[in-house]
């Protein structure tokens, strides 16, 4: 899918595919960094990381295993409900693990809290979390994401991983999506 193929959906382009390759190697390198001789999981947030944590499992220089887990704190809707449910939890035991959550997108902050102190209380040796993009002025709650992307403005976002209504999921880049589309 291209920019032409959804023209009139969106209303502009936040952060281009150039743009999301080169910051997430950069983020990869400093995850090899700081990782380096630890064993480390990566738990990616489905469905909206999953272009994340692809890439990012192969731009990172270690061996490192993946398991995904599915919250849900939106429904249908462009906000987040704040409750958080479990639809899919993970296959693998953590306890002990140097986890690093692989996010698509850090907005009010409620579902990676949650999400992070479930980790910790299963014994995770350490927490991190990787998030593609955060939106500063929607924080409800503090959430130190050690790893950011871009902050980006408080608009529904749509591409790489981000979707409405299951859709533009594919997108290779991260655009504002058309009111017209939603409202």
């Amino acid at each position: 899918m291209n920019l032409e193929s959804v023209e009139s959906e969106i209303d502009r382009i936040v952060v281009s595919e150039t743009d999301l390759k080169n910051r997430l190697q950069e983020l990869a390198d400093q995850v090899t960094e700081d990782f380096k001789g630890r064993d480390l999981l990566l738990i990616g947030v489905l469905k909206g990381a999953a272009m994340a944590m692809a890439d990012m499992a192969r731009m990172i220089n270690l061996h490192l295993e993946m398991d995904w887990m599915a919250v849900s704190s939106y429904g249908a809707g462009t906000k987040s409900s704040g409750v958080v449910r479990i639809l899919k939890d993970l296959d693998k035991d953590i306890t002990g693990r140097e986890i690093l959550i692989v996010e698509d997108i850090l907005d009010t902050g409620l579902t990676l809290s949650w999400l992070k102190s479930n980790l910790e209380s299963r014994g995770a040796k350490s927490v991190e979390i990787l998030t593609v993009l955060r939106k500063p002025t929607e924080a409800k709650v503090k959430v130190d994401a050690k790893y950011v992307g871009f902050d980006i403005p408080a608009e529904f976002v749509v591409g790489y991983g981000l979707d409405y209504n299951e859709k533009y999921r594919n997108l290779p880049f991260i655009a504002v999506l058309a009111k017209h589309m939603y409202m």
